[in-house]
């Protein structure tokens, strides 16, 4: 079984919403990286994680909502934009805090599960989850699951 289709099962896919929506920005030609569980996957044995949290160029995210709203139901919170698909169980994080947005110049493309993504340096990983931890208006159980996806292997 390819990452690809253990991804899609795991999502309860009836598309492959990670390709799908890679392919979306690389058609519109938008940088980002990916910065949490998924971005842990290329540093570290596989995290399973039903979120693909990522960071854009920051004056895009107009365009990927305008891209996005036929086939994602979008929220936009203070510090994100969450996309979900009816196709899949995946949620789409796009980080809009501007302390993420130095990620991107340091990422490098990398397998994630058989997907072949920009992904944030190790050291930049590291520190989104630092900060999701530290940050309190997340969930306690939510920065707990941050602090146990932290890339230990350097």
């Amino acid at each position: 079984m390819t990452g690809k289709v253990f991804m899609n099962s795991l999502m309860n896919g009836q598309a492959d919403i990670i390709q799908i929506f890679s392919d979306m920005l690389n058609t519109l030609k938008i940088d980002y990286c990916l910065i949490g569980g998924l971005a842990v996957n290329a540093y570290a044995e596989p995290v399973v994680s039903l979120d693909m949290d990522l960071v854009v160029i920051a004056d895009s995210v107009d365009t990927i909502i305008q891209a996005a709203k036929k086939d994602y139901a979008i929220k936009e919170f203070p510090h994100s934009l969450n996309l979900k698909s009816p196709l899949s169980d995946l949620r789409i994080q796009i980080q809009t805090d501007k302390r993420y947005q130095a990620f991107i110049a340091n990422a490098v493309v990398k397998n994630v599960m058989g997907y072949n993504m920009k992904v944030a340096a190790l050291e930049d990983v590291l520190q989104g989850k630092v900060w999701a931890y530290s940050d309190e208006q997340h969930r306690k159980s939510k920065r707990q699951k941050d602090l146990a996806q932290r890339p230990i292997r350097i």
